[in-house]
């Protein structure tokens, strides 16, 4: 990817995924070149594109999307479904001068991207130009000057527990008998540490687990809502807390709590597995993940307990 000594240019297209986004800054950041976010906004028919994946940009809203045009990039970052036929357009527009890098596991072929990284949930070969790692990418997120978080929290007892709370995906559903389960679980937990709960939810987390929360743990610490528009304390419970409870079903933000090289522990509601007898199984996003696991095409399987496994076994 060199060009002499002359500051390599990086774009990372940018969807609706905090998760993908925060990998990509991430690397971006590691790599010391200036870079540009475009944000991209997409019409409801682009999964359509996918049945014969081909390098355009139908499926991109271009009114509610930033500007992808001359000069491109030397670099493209990339994640997710939706960004792949746009990055792969850029690379053809640029006269296949651009570079690309997909995050995660890309629907199409691997030999249409430079390099692919991706983490062990996705189950894709090791190969030439895909390198995959156990852990999703995270950069260490230091508390800012500014963050007023510190100080908020001084005056709450320790040892501090870091809660990290997902949402609904793959084969996790919240009902209410597995939020109280967490809810009974964590109390527990607590409890029996002595100390506080620094809870925190995602982009994912329900506004009806959110409330949960705040009904049942509130009188622990803390239980910060991640679309409240005040300040998000994520980085300053990352850095401060003693210990960390991380639900199951986000990847990313195990893979930040891991960073921290504190203790982690993992809470899967399922118990390492979905059976068919649970009702919950046969609800619309548990039923599809089963489905693709068992019958589904290889770009379409994705499981986050393979990468707990691998976790769990390396210690």
């Amino acid at each position: 990817m060199s060009n002499g000594a002359r500051s390599q240019h990086v774009w990372i297209l940018r969807g609706a995924k905090p998760g993908d986004y925060a990998q990509m800054r991430s690397l971006a950041g590691a790599l010391n070149w200036p870079f540009e976010v475009r944000q991209i906004e997409f019409r409801d028919y682009e999964l359509l594109l996918h049945i014969w994946p081909r390098p355009t940009m139908l499926g991109v809203d271009l009114r509610m999307s930033d500007t992808l045009k001359a000069p491109f990039p030397d670099l493209l970052l990339t994640a997710g479904r939706r960004n792949e036929l746009p990055a792969r357009w850029i690379k053809r527009e640029s006269g296949g001068r651009t570079r690309i890098v997909h995050v995660g596991r890309p629907w199409s072929h691997p030999r249409h991207f430079d390099l692919v990284i991706s983490s062990a949930q996705y189950g894709l070969p090791a190969g030439p130009n895909v390198i995959v790692n156990t852990l999703p990418i995270v950069a260490p997120l230091p508390v800012r000057d500014d963050d007023e978080w510190p100080k908020r929290l001084s005056s709450l007892p320790r040892p501090w527990t870091g809660v990290l709370v997902g949402g609904n995906s793959g084969p996790w559903v919240w009902t209410r008998r597995r939020c109280e389960a967490f809810v009974s679980a964590l109390r527990a937990s607590v409890e029996a540490s002595g100390g506080s709960a620094l809870i925190v939810t995602s982009a994912r987390t329900s506004r009806r687990l959110y409330e949960f929360l705040v009904e049942h743990c509130g009188d622990l610490g803390i239980v910060h809502d991640y679309k409240s528009p005040a300040d998000n304390p994520y980085r300053a419970i990352l850095s401060l807390a003693d210990r960390f409870v991380v639900t199951a079903d986000s990847l990313s933000m195990l893979a930040d709590a891991l960073a921290m090289d504190r203790e982690v522990r993992v809470h899967d509601h399922l118990g390492g597995k979905l059976s068919w007898f649970d009702p919950t199984a046969c609800r619309w996003r548990p039923l599809v993940h089963r489905l693709a696991l068992l019958i589904g095409p290889r770009r379409m399987r994705r499981d986050p307990q393979a990468l707990h496994r691998v976790l769990i076994e390396q210690g």
